[in-house]
Formats: structure tokens, sequence, C-alpha cells
């Protein structure tokens, strides 16, 4: 399960940000940020099918509010074709999507609220730098004190070896 939200900042002349994050719910990987000034559903659709070919994975379901990017047609639609369901929380619910709201707290706290950003390029630097530490650096409790990359990691591995065990032993042998 993944979930997906917006988070919205300014640079220091005023001008909007919005940031679209993607966040595994399992894994507490943040998969993506993206960072725009607008990012409507055709972006939101493209962040996807990026995501999704990168990891050569789709989740079974994401989870988000009733924003009209997320459910817009154009949205709901390819999610459907790549084989992912969507869970909506009920409106004026954010606790329905716990993860993501967790997520945006320590980004805002962290960064945010900490860094004035000059421009969209060095914003777009700045919090794919925040990202990459915040999965590769920093230890979660929640995941026996592993990092969310690390985490991720052993699992990928244990799920292989766990289908790798299923197969027939020929199969097994030629990819051993």
């Amino acid at each position: 399960m993944w979930c997906y939200d917006f988070l919205f900042d300014q640079t220091i002349d005023g001008r909007r940000l919005k940031l679209l994050c993607v966040v595994d719910e399992f894994t507490r990987e943040c998969l993506l940020i993206r960072v725009e000034r607008s990012i409507p559903a055709e972006r939101v659709v493209e962040s996807l099918a990026s995501l999704f070919d990168g990891l050569q994975r789709v989740p079974e379901h994401l989870r988000s509010d009733n924003g009209g990017e997320f459910i817009a047609h154009a949205v709901r639609q390819w999610l459907a074709d790549a084989g992912a369901a969507t869970l909506y929380i009920e409106p004026a619910s954010p606790w329905q999507n716990g993860f993501v709201e967790s997520f945006h707290g320590r980004l805002r706290d962290e960064l945010l609220d900490r860094e004035a950003l000059g421009s969209l390029a060095e914003a777009k630097v700045v919090v794919e730098d925040w990202r990459r530490s915040y999965n590769e650096q920093r230890p979660h409790s929640s995941l026996g004190y592993q990092t969310p990359a690390a985490f991720a990691a052993t699992v990928h591995a244990a799920t292989c070896s766990a289908a790798l065990r299923t197969l027939p032993h020929e199969q097994q042998a030629t990819l051993a």
C-alpha cells in the first residue's frame, strides 16, 4: 500500500510550491517528492508512471484524499490500467491517511520550515537531498531501527528468495 498527497510551501519571492509526496506505508520509504509550481492530474499520472517504471512494481492500492487531481478520471483510469486500486479517505479526515500526514510533518519541521528556498530549481535539489537522507541515513524505530532503504532491501531480498523457492529445481539451478 502506498499513499500520496500534496504539501504546499513557497519560495522566498512568495511564489507557490506544490509537492507531490508518495510514501510506501510498509517500508516507510518516501518513493517520490515532485516539486513544481503546479501539478495537475496529467503530471500526477506522469509522476506515477515514472515511479512504477523505475521501481518495476505497482502497489496493490494507493491511498489519497478526494482532491481533484486524485479523483480525476485520467488518474483513476491510468491506475486501473496499471493494476493499482484506489482507496480514498473520507472528506476532512486526514488521520485516515496517517502515514503521509506524518511524513509531511517531518518534511515541514525538518526542512520546509527551516530553509528559505530561493527558486523552484533550488527547491527541487534541496528536497531531493532531504528525501534521500530520509530514506538512506535515518533509522526508524518502527523498522527495528533500520533505514527505510535498508528495510526495503531486506524485504525485497526475502520476497525474491521466497519466490525462487517456489520454482521447480531445474529453474532454480539455472537462476543460481
